[in-house]
Order: structure tokens, then sequence, then C-alpha cells
């Protein structure tokens, strides 16, 4: 498992509980709530850093000491060009400001629907509403297979329909063509189930066609109960991560957040008593150089990861960017990303 530096295991900061609140900043990149699949996007990533103020002023002002840019604001695109990659390995590496003191939630976006699908629908649990990453592990294998074999075993064009159907009955939103989504899911497992070949891929699509009646009677259960937490957002169980995380020795966590929609007022409540921190504020980052940071953090790492996800793994950031991930990331290891593999 991975350790994260400046840290006694794989949890979090060692600390005795002093009762005093660990106080860190976040920010996140590659949000797109619920759209988890057709969207601009592979990879959701969350960052929260634990600098002081002061401490992340001055970090600020490296950055743009050796980057040079007349920009307002520094945004991860800034270090993510080639002129600047020396000031990236500085930024991540073992003697730069971050290392110690910052944390990543990773979160592949098609692995988290089809985890959060085999939790909801094949299992029937609706646990997987609830706060922080929830996996169940009598369907992860389920989703590993669908992970591992649909996109390689399948045409892709069907395949990416039956992870549209997929998401779209994950919500309780209707689709814009008046179809009901629990028909056309159950129509693209029914059809995946007859043209995958005997194996790993045809056992899993097999258990989603049997189950896939269940789908209307869970989104008639979303409807009703109208939970805080939406089942596909990826943002709040990534902010509950990382208040474990920072918690981990008992302390209590404050996080100044960035603003954002999502985090509404009765999502917030939802976060402060379900294992999230014990406040959040929301505060314009252009205003606190911590979420300036974190902002920076989160944007790399997403780009480091979509890179590996679609082939291009670039050894040198993935060796620098893995003590800041959590070991709990929704993450299949493509190149040594995450030490902590799905299971099998």
């Amino acid at each position: 498992m991975i350790h994260a530096a400046g840290t006694d295991g794989p949890l979090g900061p060692s600390r005795e509980p002093d009762g005093r609140p660990v106080v860190v900043a976040g920010d996140e990149s590659g949000y797109e709530g619920e759209k988890l699949v057709g969207g601009t996007t592979d990879v959701f990533a969350h960052g929260t850093v634990s600098l002081a103020p002061a401490a992340a002023a001055v970090v600020m002002a490296e950055l743009r000491d050796r980057i040079r840019s007349p920009a307002t604001e520094y945004k991860a695109n800034h270090l993510q060009r080639e002129k600047h990659r020396s000031v990236l390995l500085w930024l991540l590496g073992p003697t730069g400001p971050l290392l110690g003191h910052s944390h990543v939630c990773l979160i592949d976006k098609e692995f988290h629907l089809l985890g959060k699908l085999t939790e909801a629908v094949v299992a029937d649990d609706f646990h997987a509403t609830s706060p922080g990453l929830y996996r169940n592990p009598a369907t992860d294998r389920i989703a590993l297979r669908l992970y591992r074999h649909g996109r390689t075993e399948l045409p892709p064009d069907w395949w990416e329909a039956f992870l549209l159907a997929a998401n779209d009955v994950m919500r309780s939103k209707e689709r814009p063509d008046g179809t009901t989504p629990g028909d056309v899911y159950g129509h693209m497992t029914g059809l995946l189930a007859h043209r995958a070949a005997d194996g790993e891929l045809a056992d899993a699509l097999t258990a989603v066609r049997m189950t896939a009646a269940r789908a209307e009677t869970f989104r008639e259960r979303l409807r009703a109960e109208s939970p805080a937490w939406p089942p596909l957002d990826p943002l709040l169980p990534a902010i509950v991560q990382g208040a474990m995380y920072w918690g981990a020795g008992g302390s209590p966590v404050e996080l100044f957040h960035d603003r954002q929609n999502a985090l509404s007022p009765e999502r917030i409540r939802a976060l402060t008593t379900a294992g999230g921190p014990r406040a959040v504020r929301l505060v314009e980052s252009f205003v606190d150089p911590r979420i300036q940071l974190a902002d920076i953090l989160a944007g790399v790492a997403r780009k480091i990861a979509s890179e590996e996800l679609r082939g291009n793994a670039d050894g040198e950031l993935i060796s620098l960017l893995r003590p800041y991930v959590d070991p709990a990331s929704i993450w299949v290891t493509h190149s040594g990303l995450l030490d902590v593999p799905a299971a099998e």
C-alpha cells in the first residue's frame, strides 16, 4: 500500500489527537457531476493541501518566479507545458513543497460507473449511495471484468452505448428522448450478453443481464429517497476520503474548498455528519493560495492519470505522483500509478 511521505501508515499523517483541527484546502479537476461517460474528461481528481496560508503564498510566488506568466491566476496547464516541465518536477518531487503536505484522490470515471452499477443493481445494494469511496467486494470482480474486457472484446459503439445506458439508469434524471432508462439499459445488456464470447466478460455480462430488471426499481428508490449523495457523483465521496486521510489520527478536519455549485448547504450538512470534514467553508480560489495549490495539484494529477489510461504513461511523473495518491482511489493500475490493484 502507498505510504505518503511524512506518515507512519497508508491512511494519513500520524499524529496524536489533541482536539485541534487539521485545516486543509481542496479543489477538484475533471468534475462533470454524475455524467461519467460521454463528457470531456475520463478522470476525476480531488486534491487537498495542508500548508498554512503564508507557506502556500510563498510556493505560489516561487511558481510565478519560475514560470513568469502574466496570468492573474496560475492553473495546472501552466506546469504541463513542456518548457515548464522542470517546474512540475520540482513541485511534485522530493525537494518540493507539497510532498508530505498534500493528498490526491483519483477516480477513473468508467470504472467508478461500473462499480456503482454492479453494487446498486446487480447486488441490489443501496449502500452504493453512501459517503466515502464505498466498494462492495462481492461485485468488485464483476466490475473489473467488465472494465478490462468490455472495451477490447466488444464493438466500440456497442460498449459506449452500454456505458451511456448504465450512466442514465443510475441517475434520477430522465432521458431527453423520452425513452425509459431501464428499458434502454435492459436492451443493451441483452445485446452485449449475446455478443460476448465465452469467458470472463460473458460471465460478467450474464450477471448484469439477469439483474437488469432491478434497474428501474433502483431508479424509483432514488426518486423516492432523493439522497443528498447522488450515487455517481465523485466529488462528495472524494471529499470524505480526504477527510479520512487527514483525520486518521483522530483529529477533526476543517476544509476550505473552492466555490462549487454542487456543494449546496444540504450536501455540506451531509458531509459534516457522515464522516467528512467537521466544517466546510467555500472560498474563491483567487483569494486563497492554498486552494490555488490544491487546484494545480488536482489538475496535474488528473492529466498524468488520464495519460496513463490512454497508454501514454509518463514514468517519471507517475513515480513522483504516486506518493500523493490515496490507496482507496477508484483506479485499476496500468503503469504503477497506484500500488494497490483492484480485486482480481
